[in-house]
């Protein structure tokens, strides 16, 4: 999950628990407000009732005109029951149905005095009242209709407005973010489009003393360390391929003249080209970090064009078969390659000629017969070819290592060589895009199988 994002999902979060908090505090609030003003509409109701006995003449007659006609007063579904001081219902409301009524909480009134039930539906406000020297039990009993209509549709606001604000606040933090790290996305985007051949390219700082803006001047600065160290690195492999490569060549021409000469005994021709060979492959060597030192993952692509890989094996079978005259190659085309197959893949025929050298040199110095076996294989979706000889097979615990350099297997003991062949080889396919594996499909067999995208 990008910055941006999390930080929108987390104030997002943050909001909508503390509006959460908020509204439910309003609800409680005037869930508490609505029962106080519903017990004070009981209470002013109950006065209004004593008031009426305490004036009236004739309670029982006068009551029903008198309730009827003060609607105002008149809770909603409001009933009275009104009891003398021998608890005996002496005026009731309910006129179409019997009348009941808890006796316990008529007991109750004889010690509180003053019940109110809010658990209750409906609820009920009872009390004892003492008029004109007479104690009369009045039990009031109402639904708040009105009150809770008012609640359900302040919950029903409150709802509505969480909902769309939570989704008015993520909307607006993930915009408002946006803005706030467009320029840490600039700066990433910058940062991103350095290169090996791009490290003089210095990232744009805005005129603040923000984070972004430190950040950017630290970049820069490391940038410009790191240049340094890689012109300095990548100078150095250059002049000295370049050196050594004079002094290697002139050492290959005086053995080839020594080699000539009719003087030399057994051992000595022996030794003259073993370390003809070794020169060669120290100059070959050489060569290749040359090579190896113009380019890289990021300028290589722009420099691709049509290759036709069996050309490349050809020319990289004539270049080891001067130095292994005896190197035999059977060259195939699988049956599997498909009709359309061209044979040509995205690259620079110059290192992949690194590659195959490497490969028929490992073959021929490393093979019991000095053959090697070459099939092509190419689909719609990926081109391979195979290389394979047959010798001392590589250890199945050191195949993870094959490819790193200065890596030389059990295979290799008595035999001269540098151990980073393959580590070069691996580097150029990876440049490519390709990849290269190592098997042992049968005893003594040793194949590599490189592999191109199409």
């Amino acid at each position: 999950m990008s910055l941006k994002r999390k930080i929108a999902l987390n104030l997002s979060i943050a909001f909508s628990l503390l509006f959460g908090i908020v509204m439910a505090v309003i609800y409680l609030s005037f869930n508490d407000f609505r029962r106080d003003e519903f017990k004070e509409r009981f209470r002013q109701r109950l006065e209004f009732t004593s008031h009426f006995i305490s004036k009236s003449k004739d309670f029982e007659e006068e009551a029903p005109v008198f309730f009827n006609e003060n609607s105002d007063n008149i809770l909603l579904n409001e009933t009275i029951l009104i009891f003398n001081g021998q608890k005996e219902l002496i005026y009731s409301t309910i006129k179409d149905r019997n009348v009941t009524w808890d006796s316990s909480l008529l007991k109750e009134l004889d010690e509180k005095k003053i019940v109110y039930s809010e658990k209750t539906v409906p609820e009920i406000y009872a009390a004892l009242r003492t008029i004109n020297g007479e104690n009369y039990y009045i039990l009031t009993s109402a639904l708040d209709t009105n009150g809770n209509s008012k609640l359900a549709y302040l919950k029903y606001l409150l709802i509505t407005a969480y909902v769309m604000s939570t989704l008015l606040i993520g909307f607006f933090s993930y915009y408002f973010m946006g803005q706030f790290l467009r320029p840490l996305e600039d700066l990433n985007k910058e940062i991103s489009e350095v290169t090996a051949h791009k490290l003089t390219t210095q990232i744009p700082v805005q005129e603040s003393n923000d984070e972004i803006s430190i950040l950017a001047k630290s970049f820069n600065t490391m940038i410009g360390r790191l240049d340094d160290v890689f012109q300095s690195q990548k100078d150095f492999t250059a002049s000295a391929s370049h050196e050594i490569r004079t002094p290697i060549t002139r050492m290959a021409f005086q053995l080839e003249n020594l080699i000539k000469l009719e003087q030399h005994t057994p051992e000595t021709l022996t030794s003259l080209k073993q370390m003809q060979k070794d020169v060669y492959q120290l100059s070959d060597l050489t060569n290749s970090l040359l090579l190896l030192t113009k380019f890289d993952k990021e300028n290589i692509q722009t420099l691709y064009e049509e290759v036709r890989i069996d050309e490349v094996i050809f020319e990289s079978y004539e270049t080891v078969e001067k130095s292994y005259p005896n190197l035999k190659m059977d060259f195939l085309i699988s049956e599997d390659t498909s009709e359309n197959g061209l044979l040509t893949i995205k690259g620079i025929q110059s290192l992949l000629d690194i590659v195959f050298i490497n490969l028929f040199k490992n073959a021929a110095v490393y093979s019991d017969n000095m053959e090697v076996d070459v099939l092509i294989t190419e689909t719609n979706l990926n081109l391979t070819v195979d290389v394979v000889s047959h010798g001392n097979t590589i250890p199945e615990e050191e195949q993870p290592k094959l490819f790193e350099a200065f890596m030389r297997g059990n295979n290799s003991q008595n035999i001269s060589g540098s151990g980073l062949g393959l580590r070069i080889v691996k580097r150029i396919l990876e440049y490519h895009g390709a990849e290269i594996i190592y098997s042992s499909p049968d005893e003594k067999v040793n194949k590599f199988s490189v592999v191109f995208d199409k």
